[in-house]
């Protein structure tokens, strides 16, 4: 008898929630990340509503996570020479419990660490499925075999290309790009204070700068476009080209992009998919349903997660049942998402549309949104499930 032994790919959200949970019901995780480590600084992500906040109770991570939670951001919008145009208050962006996303996934690969394998520097580069389990190719490591394997490595997944298909036929690209610069760590001991952000806007552009510690969001309209992704001199280069010749403040926090070592440039894109499974491989987090910055991701990142082990432990290992589990109780969940396109709003790619939209900040229908928004909308009901898979 042996313990199911699975791989997961990524290291950064999903991943080591997942791994946390498999490890919990007794199986032999090993977890590769191309990565050379776990990812520091990115954008503040949240959670919203019990669903989550329960998940990451039961986890024992909520405590970690409070602790190193960011202030709320308020985001206010002006005009070149900095006079204010509209206003929206951090507390309807800002969910129940927000986090820089390097901060969240370090508690997650902390908590995961000691009972998993972590590889990082390394790729899948083929799969090999037969009825016994699946064969893995490495880029640098030797080949593996493994009972399952799980993709939780992101909007460009490696295991869903090689598992399901071209990413073109599973992502749509939406119109625009994104770009977060500069790092901004938590101190865990600091205290949470309000804080302020400015965004300002051409058509078919948005820069939002806060703090001096605070990263930088450019958003722009595009035609799709082709450049290396670990490539972020590339990726510099894009933006200032784009972002060259506007207004208020942009030309010096263009220089300061120039100079940062942090740079994440990717479209604004969502995954549709009419399974998270094939065989014995599964999705989960952004491969599997990814919506760019529509503020639900994380949450049903570690919700699937949750999920998809809990359903494993409860069908005793046999996967068609535990995957076809967590196909049918994810697509309900994520039935509650309207996948909202975020670039329209923040980025118009006209002045009217522009001014259309600090009206809209200022009005009673959006003033009704934050009052009674969407953080119980995306609530479900939460199965207990057993304590191990045992031996296969």
């Amino acid at each position: 008898m042996r313990r199911t032994t699975v791989l997961i790919s990524g290291a950064s959200i999903a991943g080591p929630a997942l791994a946390y949970w498999l490890h919990r019901y007794g199986v032999d995780v090993t977890v590769v990340e191309r990565a050379p480590a776990v990812r520091p600084g990115g954008q503040a992500v949240d959670f919203k509503g019990e669903t989550q906040l329960t998940v990451l109770a039961r986890m024992g991570v909520l405590d970690d996570l409070r602790a190193r939670r960011t202030g709320t951001t308020d985001t206010r919008f002006v005009d070149a020479d900095g006079v204010e145009l509209a206003f929206m208050s951090g507390d309807f962006t800002g969910g129940d419990l927000e986090i820089r996303r390097g901060d969240l996934a370090r508690v997650l690969y902390d908590h995961s660490a000691a009972n998993c394998e972590y590889i990082f520097g390394d790729r899948i580069t083929a799969l090999r499925e037969d009825s016994d389990g699946v064969h893995v190719e490495f880029e640098n490591a030797p080949g593996r075999d493994f009972d399952l394997v799980f993709g939780a490595d992101g909007i460009h997944s490696g295991v869903r290309r090689l598992a399901f298909g071209p990413e073109r036929d599973h992502v749509r690209y939406r119109g625009w790009y994104y770009c977060i610069a500069g790092d901004a760590p938590t101190d865990p001991g600091a205290p949470r204070v309000r804080e302020t952000a400015y965004a300002y806007n051409t058509p078919g552009r948005l820069v939002i700068a806060g703090g001096p510690k605070s990263p930088q969001l450019y958003m722009f309209a595009s035609r799709e476009l082709d450049y290396p992704r670990d490539d972020i001199a590339a990726q510099k280069r894009i933006v200032i080209d784009k972002f060259t010749g506007m207004g208020w403040r942009v030309p010096e926090l263009l220089g300061e992009l120039q100079a940062t070592e942090t740079c994440y440039l990717d479209s604004i894109s969502r995954v549709r998919m009419k399974k998270f499974t094939t065989g014995r491989v599964a999705l989960v987090g952004d491969a599997a349903h990814g919506n760019t910055l529509a503020g639900f991701g994380t949450g049903h990142a570690v919700v699937g997660a949750y999920v998809l082990a809990g359903e494993l432990a409860a069908a005793g290992g046999d996967h068609t049942v535990g995957f076809a589990r967590y196909d049918e109780i994810m697509k309900r969940y994520l039935r509650t998402v309207d996948g909202a396109n975020p670039g329209p709003f923040l980025a118009p790619k006209t002045a009217l549309g522009i001014r259309f939209r600090n009206w809209f900040l200022g009005s009673r229908a959006f003033a009704w949104m934050a009052k009674y928004g969407d953080r119980a909308a995306n609530d479900i009901d939460l199965r207990d499930y057993p304590e191990s898979i045992g031996a296969r």
